[in-house]
């Protein structure tokens, strides 16, 4: 060989070797955020693409393979908080497929190692935290996160908060089981309000309260935990259908969707039998499995990132083994998120009603999943300082999971040398200077002209005073022309002057006068939760009227005499929850809102028959608990039909949970009539319920 072919080959080498140490360089940067911050910095599909990339080059190049290389073992999310503790069964990762073809590949392969067509299990991927529980004689002993696969950290004191972990098994099994913790989409929802929207997505909520280091905060976060393996050490158990039965006679949740396939379609009674909920049938039966489920993902309860496609027979699993990354017998389809890329122009900062300001990046116009987003929100300062992200980047754009349009990472830095963007020292509407708590940055002026405007469109909105004519357009015309600066406002204009205006006949003045007079009849836990005090939603104030705080002032000496313990005493309200709202209680700006407001007649003391089911009224509604959406013809606002099952001692709520025993569905009800309808609940029509309030009225 020549010495300039064997020079050649050399600088080859060395280029190929540089380019592997970057890909083990990024891959673990990727996996210590992904796996021990819980705040992933790229789409799983991004990285499956490094990972892939890695791989390919190693086996091209043999001798350039290191012991240390990350396609020698998967992602850790150790922590010193927990003590450190070794799995006694498998926890690797999966491969992944990317199309149904890539699928069809998988079940060939896997074939040929079987007498007869196999049956394979399709199981929705939960996009959660991966937990090991450990039983001896069906006592929970253990509970370990998935860590490196081989270690992970001792979190049993937080998970056997969870109530869906069984304590104790139904039979006295020695098992280990795997399952995923998450948390449901609309919980999130409600709690990344109160943590200030904190986290991107459930997967991160989940994440890191599971890591909190009191137990007592994790219990107040609803997590729930899915099983999908058991490892039993007498197994008599010759397949994975019928290990699912027996986790799910032993007392744990299964995921309510799962297909069981064969490529001749032979699925025996007793499959059908086990898991009567589980789609069967063969290949076709299979692809519109799986488009059935890419396309409703979005309209789920939980957050699901794929799904995993297993050989059924435990033996056969056995004969094709692992490799040293996944398990030769399972592969996981997963969906492409929707993203797309595009640049940032500016970044400007709003200012919420609670005085918190968040940054949102002003971006090109991108089609994602159907939509045009320009509008992409940015979290706060440490969210833009992970990504290092300046004016001009050209950045990857996500919609997972049907959420706010989130900026994932910096594709492309600017050529201007920008450097990474900054808050703002003083607010933007009012020029207060802000102040930072926690993670996020304040505006604590409450006269701030933008946060008092973002007070009055909650106040006047569904769900909160639900003042009919008083909508969106109206209320910002009254705000432009100063005849409304902040809530006691609404009571004190004199709406028959705008028949001045164009477009204010006197027909809709005057049902604009009407309805805002209607609204001072709402009870005293509709104006309370209206108010925008931070921390004092809906159930919230549910939970103080029935612990015995019945009105404002009750609230007032309680925040004047700094009494932390009783409201801390109340299932639902922490100490620290407590101690912030006593405090919000005690500012000068609410309570002269409040006189204000109690001058114009609103009520601000709970009435008898306004007292929830709880109370000692009984009626027809008594031990039941509604909910309500849509539109009515004779309940407007709706919250009057809210009022009449109050009065008929029932319970009301704003949203759709277990807990609820009744849906009333107007015109146009959306995803909480459909939530209903997944969940079994009662769904009762306008019209049903008139005919039952007629019946009741004359019983």
């Amino acid at each position: 060989m020549s010495d300039a072919r064997q020079s050649d080959e050399r600088v080859a080498s060395a280029d190929v070797a540089q380019e592997i140490e970057r890909l083990r360089a990024e891959i673990r940067r990727h996996e210590y955020a992904y796996f021990v911050e819980g705040q992933p910095l790229i789409s799983d599909q991004e990285f499956d693409a490094l990972f892939e990339r890695l791989k390919s080059l190693e086996a091209q190049y043999p001798e350039l393979v290191s012991s240390d290389s990350p396609t020698h073992r998967v992602g850790s999310d150790l922590s010193a908080e927990f003590p450190e503790v070794e799995h006694t069964v498998p926890v690797l990762s999966l491969d992944k497929a990317y199309s149904f073809q890539e699928l069809v590949a998988f079940i060939t392969r896997t074939s040929r190692e079987a007498d007869k067509p196999p049956l394979y299990v399709a199981e929705e991927k939960l996009d959660g935290v991966s937990i090991v529980l450990y039983y001896r004689e069906g006592r929970l002993e253990r509970a370990v996160t998935r860590g490196n696969g081989y270690v992970g950290n001792d979190v049993t004191a937080n998970v056997r908060t969870i109530r869906t972990v069984p304590l104790r098994l139904e039979r006295p099994h020695t098992v280990a089981v795997r399952g995923e913790i998450v948390l449901p989409k609309d919980r999130f929802n409600e709690l990344n309000r109160r943590f200030g929207n904190a986290y991107a997505n459930p997967r991160n909520l989940a994440a890191g309260t599971l890591r909190r280091v009191k137990s007592r905060e994790v219990a107040q976060v609803p997590l729930e935990m899915f099983a999908y393996e058991g490892y039993f050490e007498q197994s008599p158990y010759p397949s994975h259908t019928r290990t699912l039965a027996e986790l799910r006679t032993c007392g744990f949740r299964l995921n309510p969707r799962l297909g069981v396939f064969s490529d001749d379609g032979g699925v025996s009674e007793e499959v059908e039998r086990m898991l009567p909920n589980a789609v069967t049938g063969g290949r076709a039966e299979m692809e519109r499995f799986v488009e059935e489920v890419t396309r409703e993902r979005d309209r789920l309860p939980h957050e699901i990132d794929g799904i995993v496609v297993k050989i059924d027979d435990l033996g056969l699993r056995e004969a094709l083994g692992y490799t040293g990354h996944h398990p030769r017998w399972a592969i996981a389809y997963k969906f492409e998120s929707p993203a797309g890329i595009t640049k940032v122009r500016s970044v400007d900062v709003q200012v919420g009603r609670t005085g918190r300001v968040t940054p949102v990046a002003r971006v090109e116009p991108v089609a994602i999943a159907g939509t045009t987003v320009s509008n992409v929100t940015l979290h706060n300062q440490d969210y833009v300082e992970m990504l290092e992200l300046s004016i001009g980047d050209t950045v990857s754009v996500s919609r997972r999971g049907d959420v706010i349009p989130a900026v994932e990472r910096v594709v492309e830095k600017n050529e201007a040398g920008l450097s990474v963007w900054q808050m703002p020292e003083h607010c933007p509407s009012c020029h207060t200077k802000l102040e930072r708590l926690g993670a996020h940055h304040f505006c604590t002026n409450y006269r701030c002209p933008d946060r008092m405007r973002q007070q009055l469109f909650f106040f006047v909105g569904r769900g909160q005073m639900d003042i009919e004519h008083l909508g969106p357009e109206t209320l910002q015309f009254l705000i432009d022309r100063g005849m409304v600066r902040e809530i006691p406002d609404i009571y004190e204009v004199d709406y028959r002057s705008l028949v001045q205006y164009e477009g204010f006949g006197e027909r809709k003045v005057g049902l604009l006068a009407e309805s805002v007079e209607e609204s001072k009849s709402r009870p005293f836990r509709t104006v309370l939760a209206s108010l925008g005090i931070p921390e004092l939603g809906p159930r919230i104030c549910e939970l103080l009227i029935e612990a015995g705080f019945r009105s404002i002032d009750d609230l007032f000496r309680a925040a004047d005499r700094d009494d932390v313990a009783s409201l801390a005493a109340i299932p639902g309200i922490g100490e620290k929850m407590a101690a912030d709202i006593l405090a919000e209680l005690r500012k000068d700006s609410l309570r002269q809102i409040v006189e204000r407001l109690r001058r114009h007649e609103l009520r601000f003391t709970e009435a008898e028959h306004d007292a929830s089911a709880s109370s000692a009224t009984e009626g027809p509604f008594t031990g039941q608990t509604w909910c309500v959406t849509g539109s009515f013809e004779h309940f407007k606002p709706r919250s009057k039909a809210m009022e009449a099952v109050r009065a008929g001692g029932g319970r009301t709520v704003n949203d759709v949970s277990s807990a609820v025993t009744h849906l009333l569905a107007g015109a146009n009800a959306g995803s909480k009539l459909r939530k209903a309808q997944r969940l079994g609940l009662k769904i009762v029509s306008e019209e049903e319920f008139v005919e039952l309030l007629k019946r009741v009225s004359t019983d």
